[in-house]
């Protein structure tokens, strides 16, 4: 372990998009990282390469094991975890009038990714957050990156939208149950400007048209409010639509 680490973030699902974008500004803003992904491990050396300061770790969070190999590995390697983001999460796109094509497999995949899992990643980072806070002199920080869909009666399926509504439930929860070392919050995106939403042609007509902001929302834009949440050591339990005020209208 180096022996005058920074202040250390871990941030899952960060090999691309989002993830990605959040793990830059965070090395920006002066963190060593924890990079993760399911998959893409040539992307997640690649970028903790170019990031300097950062790890890259290989883990399914579906799997129990794994996930503890992530925190134990992040911490072996560096020491003290002071920020922990939780982006990693999967969406499935089913209409929702259609309630047969919403199977007992999806409910049950999609709430153990985007609930479980940061569940179960917060409880094994629990002490090392603590321990970070007290020696920093600052509380440690959870985000949790949830969307728009659990605010509003939106989202590309009923169990994604569900899923992310008792994220946001649990985040308000926990800033309760882990104050003052510990402050949780989360961010709730509308349409973000990634590869994967590029084809999404609906939706971008709809910010462009409809959103007083009249456009998606960059990487930057999301891993900008995440940085905000990170520094300001006062705001807990918050769950922050950034959807260019698409909620509005």
């Amino acid at each position: 372990m180096p022996s005058d680490v920074r202040r250390v973030a871990l941030v899952t699902g960060s090999t691309s998009g989002i993830g990605a974008a959040i793990a830059r500004r965070l090395a920006a803003d002066g963190f060593a990282l924890v990079l993760h992904s399911r998959s893409s491990a040539a992307a997640g050396q690649a970028l903790a390469r170019e990031l300097g300061d950062a790890i890259y770790l290989q883990a399914d969070l579906l799997d129990e094991a794994e996930r503890a190999g992530l925190i134990a590995e992040a911490l072996a390697h560096w020491g003290r975890l002071d920020v922990l983001v939780n982006n990693a999460g999967a969406s499935r796109t089913i209409a929702h009038g259609d309630l047969a094509a919403a199977s007992p497999e999806i409910w049950h995949e999609l709430y153990e990714l985007n609930v479980v899992a940061p569940w179960r990643l917060i409880t094994m980072a629990e002490a090392a957050l603590r321990a970070a806070a007290q020696t920093g002199g600052r509380p440690a920080a959870i985000v949790n990156i949830s969307s728009h869909a659990g605010v509003r009666p939106k989202g590309a399926s009923i169990p994604y939208a569900a899923s992310k509504a008792a994220l946001n439930h649990v985040t308000r929860l926990l800033a309760v149950a882990l104050a003052p070392a510990i402050r949780v919050n989360a961010l709730a995106p509308g349409l973000v400007d990634t590869p994967m939403t590029a084809s999404w042609e609906a939706a971008q007509k709809l910010w462009q048209e409809k959103s007083p902001m009249r456009r998606a929302a960059q990487g930057a834009d999301i891993a900008g409010l995440v940085a905000l949440l990170i520094a300001s050591d006062y705001l807990t339990g918050e769950v922050i639509v950034a959807d260019g005020g698409l909620n509005l209208t």
